[in-house]
């Protein structure tokens, strides 16, 4: 049977107004906020980190510019290109960043102890989620993490440049990220679906 997602505007099938996650008992609402300051600073630190880290590479790599010869110039500007418009544009502003806004509310207006206790990985779609999102979830953080692997085996200047592009990436996922917040803890409705999977829903 496949997993549908909430998108009922009635109360007891609203994304945000889902109950239970794993069938795990509602936490008190004071916790709810907490649990959303919780969401946001995680996944800021998480990004945040990431691109630090990072662009520590890639400021490394400019360092060496006298060394650079004109392809690693195009390779630079392509790639930025590139990123910024796969990772940043289509991968975040257009899907992930409005979608963790849509479950930092959900986090807020529904706690269970679940996603309170581990909101940054809620938000983010590692459980409580549709079945296709788990897979895209779980299939993606594992590309990243092979790809972290391949870039370690490219000396520099090179894998600052590569570096550069995810920095220019994740920098905009985290601003975009930031953007749609506002909009998804402040009216209602959002109208971005959080895809809770319906067993979710229908344990209440």
């Amino acid at each position: 049977m496949s997993t549908r997602t909430e998108s009922s505007p009635h109360p007891s099938s609203d994304p945000t107004n889902s109950s239970a996650a794993f069938l795990t008992p509602s936490a008190p609402k004071w916790l709810g906020v907490l649990g959303a300051f919780w969401a946001v600073i995680g996944l800021s630190l998480l990004l945040g980190f990431a691109a630090f880290r990072l662009g520590k590479k890639a400021m490394e790599a400019w360092g060496m510019n006298a060394d650079w010869e004109i392809w690693h110039w195009f390779v630079l500007a392509g790639w930025l290109v590139f990123m910024g418009y796969s990772e940043g544009y289509k991968g975040f502003q257009k899907a992930f960043s409005p979608r963790a806004a849509a479950r930092t509310r959900v986090v807020r207006d529904r706690p269970t102890w679940l996603r309170v206790l581990f909101a940054p990985l809620f938000i983010m779609c590692f459980f409580d989620a549709t079945k296709k999102r788990l897979i895209v979830a779980y299939v993606l953080t594992a590309m990243i993490i092979g790809f972290v692997l391949l870039f370690r085996l490219i000396g520099q200047p090179l894998k600052g440049i590569l570096d550069a592009g995810v920095v220019f990436g994740l920098s905009w996922g985290l601003v975009s990220y930031f953007y749609f917040l506002v909009p998804a803890l402040t009216k209602a409705p959002f109208g971005v679906d959080p895809e809770v999977a319906q067993a979710v829903a229908d344990s209440q």
